[in-house]
C-alpha cells in the first residue's frame, strides 16, 4: 500500500514542488492550531496551571514538544507525519491560550493581539523574500543557529528560577531574532534542495512563527504595562 505524500524514491519531486506544499501545509496547520486554542478558551483550561508546579508544566510541555518533533520527523515522508503534525499544532494552540486569554480580557488586548499578528506575517513574508535573494552562506547560518538555540534554551531555564523582567524581554527579543533566521534558512535549504520534505519544512516554519507571535505578543503586554 503506497503512503508516501508523493514519491521520493524517484528525487524527482522538484524544488519548487516542495516549497509550494510546504506553504500548503503550513496554512492548514493554523487550523487546528486555532481551534486547540479557542477550544481551551472556551473550557477555561489553563495548562500551566493544571499541574500546580511551572517546573512540573515545564517538563510535561517540553516532553510534548520535542516528543511530538521526534515521531513527526520519524514520519516526515508519510500522510502519518502530516496528520501527527496536525496533533502537534492542535496542543501548541492549547499551550498559548491562557497567554490569549488574557490579553484578550485586558484593554486594548484586542489589539495588542492583533499587532502580534500583523508584524509576525510581515517577518515572515520578508524572511521568505530574503530566503529566495540573499547570498549568505546558509552553512555559516545554520552554526549560528545552533549556538542561538543553546544560548536561549541556557537563558530560558536560567530565568525560571531567576526571573527578571528584563531578562524575559531579552529572552523574547532574541527568539524574534532566532526564529526569523531559521524560517530564512528553512526556505533557503528547501529551495537549494537540501530539504526534501514538505512537512519537515512546515514544523520548522510553524515553531518558528509561533515563536515569533508569543515573543512578540509578550514584549508588547510589556511595553504595555500588562505583563
Amino acid at each position: 500500500m503506497q503512503h508516501d505524500v508523493y514519491d521520493y524514491t524517484a528525487h524527482t519531486v522538484s524544488k519548487n514542488t516542495v516549497l509550494q506544499k510546504t506553504y500548503r501545509l503550513l496554512g492548514f496547520s493554523f487550523i487546528p492550531a486555532a481551534a486547540g486554542a479557542v477550544l481551551a478558551a472556551n473550557a477555561g483550561f489553563n495548562f500551566y496551571a493544571a499541574f500546580g508546579s511551572r517546573w512540573i508544566g515545564f517538563a510535561v510541555v517540553l516532553a510534548f514538544f520535542y516528543g511530538m518533533i521526534h515521531v513527526i520527523e520519524k514520519n516526515r515522508y508519510s500522510n502519518t507525519g502530516v496528520t501527527l503534525l496536525m496533533v502537534f499544532t492542535f496542543g501548541m494552540g492549547v499551550l498559548i491560550s491562557p497567554v490569549l486569554q488574557y490579553a484578550l480580557h485586558i484593554a486594548d488586548g484586542a489589539k495588542i493581539v492583533g499587532i502580534a499578528a500583523v508584524m509576525t506575517a510581515a517577518v515572515f513574508l520578508t524572511m521568505s523574500v530574503l530566503a529566495r535573494r540573499s547570498r549568505l552562506n546558509m552553512n555559516e547560518l545554520a552554526r549560528f543557529l545552533t549556538v542561538g538555540a543553546v544560548i536561549l534554551m541556557v537563558a530560558m531555564v536560567a530565568n525560571l528560577f531567576l526571573s527578571i523582567p528584563a531578562l524575559a524581554l531579552t529572552i523574547s527579543a532574541g527568539f524574534v531574532l532566532f526564529s526569523s533566521l531559521m524560517i530564512m534558512w528553512q526556505v533557503r535549504t528547501v529551495i537549494d534542495g537540501g530539504e526534501d520534505s514538505h512537512i519537515s519544512a512546515a514544523l520548522t516554519i510553524f515553531i518558528s512563527l509561533y515563536n515569533i507571535f508569543s515573543s512578540l505578543l509578550h514584549i508588547l503586554l510589556s511595553l504595555n504595562g500588562d505583563d
